[in-house]
Protein backbone atom coordinates (compact mmCIF):
# COMPACT_ATOMS: atom_id res chain seq x y z
CA UNK A 1 0.00 0.00 0.00
CA UNK A 2 1.68 3.50 -0.75
CA UNK A 3 1.62 6.12 1.22
CA UNK A 4 0.31 9.59 -0.23
CA UNK A 5 2.06 12.89 0.47
CA UNK A 6 0.70 16.16 1.53
CA UNK A 7 1.40 18.81 -0.92
CA UNK A 8 1.07 21.77 0.88
CA UNK A 9 3.28 21.69 4.42
CA UNK A 10 1.78 21.76 7.21
CA UNK A 11 0.91 24.94 8.95
CA UNK A 12 1.47 24.20 12.79
CA UNK A 13 4.89 25.87 13.04
CA UNK A 14 7.59 26.28 11.06
CA UNK A 15 8.46 29.01 8.77
CA UNK A 16 5.39 28.82 6.19
CA UNK A 17 3.18 29.85 10.12
CA UNK A 18 5.79 32.47 10.23
CA UNK A 19 5.81 33.66 6.81
CA UNK A 20 1.68 33.48 6.76
CA UNK A 21 1.96 35.05 9.97
CA UNK A 22 3.87 38.31 8.87
CA UNK A 23 1.66 39.02 5.88
CA UNK A 24 -1.14 39.02 8.13
CA UNK A 25 0.59 41.45 9.98
CA UNK A 26 1.20 43.46 7.44
CA UNK A 27 -2.37 43.98 5.96
CA UNK A 28 -3.39 44.61 9.44
CA UNK A 29 -0.88 47.51 9.38
CA UNK A 30 -1.43 48.38 5.71
CA UNK A 31 -5.64 48.63 6.76
CA UNK A 32 -4.60 51.00 10.05
CA UNK A 33 -2.18 52.97 8.36
CA UNK A 34 -5.10 53.85 5.53
CA UNK A 35 -7.82 54.17 8.57
CA UNK A 36 -5.24 56.97 10.06
CA UNK A 37 -4.86 58.47 6.74
CA UNK A 38 -8.81 58.44 6.46
CA UNK A 39 -9.28 60.30 9.61
CA UNK A 40 -6.31 62.68 9.10
CA UNK A 41 -8.79 63.84 5.58
CA UNK A 42 -12.11 63.52 7.43
CA UNK A 43 -11.21 66.13 9.84
CA UNK A 44 -9.75 68.54 7.33
CA UNK A 45 -13.03 68.13 5.28
CA UNK A 46 -14.57 68.59 8.86
CA UNK A 47 -12.78 71.94 9.27
CA UNK A 48 -12.67 73.28 5.85
CA UNK A 49 -16.74 72.97 5.61
CA UNK A 50 -17.20 74.54 8.99
CA UNK A 51 -14.91 77.15 7.90
CA UNK A 52 -16.05 77.48 4.75
CA UNK A 53 -20.21 77.92 5.92
CA UNK A 54 -19.00 80.49 8.66
CA UNK A 55 -17.20 83.17 5.91
CA UNK A 56 -20.26 82.19 2.90
CA UNK A 57 -23.86 82.70 3.30
CA UNK A 58 -24.38 80.83 6.96
CA UNK A 59 -27.00 77.74 6.50
CA UNK A 60 -27.59 76.55 10.00
CA UNK A 61 -28.71 73.31 8.59
CA UNK A 62 -26.56 72.27 6.24
CA UNK A 63 -23.17 73.28 8.63
CA UNK A 64 -24.65 71.23 11.60
CA UNK A 65 -25.54 68.17 9.10
CA UNK A 66 -22.56 68.44 7.57
CA UNK A 67 -20.52 68.24 11.05
CA UNK A 68 -22.42 65.77 12.52
CA UNK A 69 -22.13 63.70 9.44
CA UNK A 70 -18.69 63.69 8.99
CA UNK A 71 -17.70 64.07 12.43
CA UNK A 72 -19.32 60.25 13.09
CA UNK A 73 -18.05 59.03 10.27
CA UNK A 74 -14.51 60.21 11.99
CA UNK A 75 -15.86 58.42 15.24
CA UNK A 76 -16.91 55.26 13.32
CA UNK A 77 -12.96 55.07 11.81
CA UNK A 78 -11.51 55.58 15.17
CA UNK A 79 -13.68 52.60 16.23
CA UNK A 80 -12.65 50.96 13.28
CA UNK A 81 -8.49 51.85 14.38
CA UNK A 82 -9.07 50.85 17.36
CA UNK A 83 -10.33 47.39 16.13
CA UNK A 84 -8.08 46.48 14.42
CA UNK A 85 -4.98 47.73 16.83
CA UNK A 86 -7.02 44.90 19.35
CA UNK A 87 -6.58 42.36 16.61
CA UNK A 88 -2.99 43.00 16.26
CA UNK A 89 -2.18 42.98 19.35
CA UNK A 90 -3.92 40.20 20.82
CA UNK A 91 -4.04 38.07 17.48
CA UNK A 92 -7.54 37.14 17.44
CA UNK A 93 -10.59 38.51 15.76
CA UNK A 94 -13.31 39.75 18.46
CA UNK A 95 -16.91 39.83 16.99
CA UNK A 96 -17.71 43.09 20.17
CA UNK A 97 -15.74 45.61 18.65
CA UNK A 98 -17.38 45.41 15.06
CA UNK A 99 -20.38 45.21 16.95
CA UNK A 100 -20.02 48.25 18.32
CA UNK A 101 -18.71 49.90 15.08
CA UNK A 102 -21.99 48.80 13.67
CA UNK A 103 -24.04 50.57 16.58
CA UNK A 104 -22.31 53.52 15.73
CA UNK A 105 -23.32 53.82 11.75
CA UNK A 106 -26.57 52.47 12.46
CA UNK A 107 -27.23 55.44 15.18
CA UNK A 108 -25.76 57.78 12.73
CA UNK A 109 -28.10 57.08 10.07
CA UNK A 110 -30.95 57.42 12.56
CA UNK A 111 -29.18 60.90 12.91
CA UNK A 112 -29.27 62.17 10.09
CA UNK A 113 -32.33 61.16 8.49
CA UNK A 114 -34.38 62.24 11.52
CA UNK A 115 -32.39 65.52 11.31
CA UNK A 116 -32.71 65.90 6.82
CA UNK A 117 -36.43 64.67 7.97
CA UNK A 118 -37.44 67.34 10.00
CA UNK A 119 -38.13 69.47 7.33
CA UNK A 120 -40.71 67.15 5.31
CA UNK A 121 -41.14 63.93 6.98
CA UNK A 122 -42.43 60.99 4.59
CA UNK A 123 -43.81 57.70 6.06
CA UNK A 124 -42.86 55.71 2.90
CA UNK A 125 -39.73 56.77 2.47
CA UNK A 126 -37.78 58.08 5.47
CA UNK A 127 -40.18 56.04 7.67
CA UNK A 128 -39.51 52.41 6.25
CA UNK A 129 -35.83 53.30 6.84
CA UNK A 130 -35.99 54.75 10.42
CA UNK A 131 -37.87 51.37 11.22
CA UNK A 132 -35.54 49.40 9.58
CA UNK A 133 -32.96 51.03 10.92
CA UNK A 134 -34.14 50.88 14.63
CA UNK A 135 -34.92 47.09 14.24
CA UNK A 136 -30.75 46.94 12.65
CA UNK A 137 -29.67 48.42 15.71
CA UNK A 138 -31.98 46.49 18.24
CA UNK A 139 -30.46 43.28 16.57
CA UNK A 140 -27.02 44.55 16.95
CA UNK A 141 -27.12 45.84 20.51
CA UNK A 142 -29.19 41.92 21.06
CA UNK A 143 -26.25 40.41 19.71
CA UNK A 144 -23.79 42.82 21.84
CA UNK A 145 -25.60 41.77 24.84
CA UNK A 146 -25.99 37.67 23.93
CA UNK A 147 -22.52 37.91 23.13
CA UNK A 148 -20.94 39.22 26.48
CA UNK A 149 -23.36 37.13 28.37
CA UNK A 150 -22.42 33.62 26.62
CA UNK A 151 -18.74 34.19 26.15
CA UNK A 152 -17.01 33.08 29.65
CA UNK A 153 -15.12 36.48 31.01
CA UNK A 154 -11.61 34.84 30.67
CA UNK A 155 -12.40 35.22 26.89
CA UNK A 156 -13.57 38.73 26.98
CA UNK A 157 -10.54 39.60 29.15
CA UNK A 158 -7.84 40.47 27.11
CA UNK A 159 -10.54 42.83 25.26
CA UNK A 160 -11.30 44.48 28.61
CA UNK A 161 -7.59 44.80 29.39
CA UNK A 162 -6.79 46.24 26.52
CA UNK A 163 -9.41 48.84 26.78
CA UNK A 164 -8.50 49.73 29.65
CA UNK A 165 -4.76 49.55 29.84
CA UNK A 166 -3.88 50.77 26.15
CA UNK A 167 -0.26 50.33 25.22
CA UNK A 168 2.03 53.04 24.75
Amino acid sequence: MSTVRPILPKLEGGRLQGVLQLIEDGIHLLVAALLVLLAGLLTVTVVQDVVRSIQGPYREEVVVLSALDNGLVLFIVAELLHTVRLTIRNRTLDAEPFLVVGLIAGIRKVLIVTAEAERSFRWDVEGLELLILSALILVMATAMYVWRHSTPREDRLPLQEARRFPSP
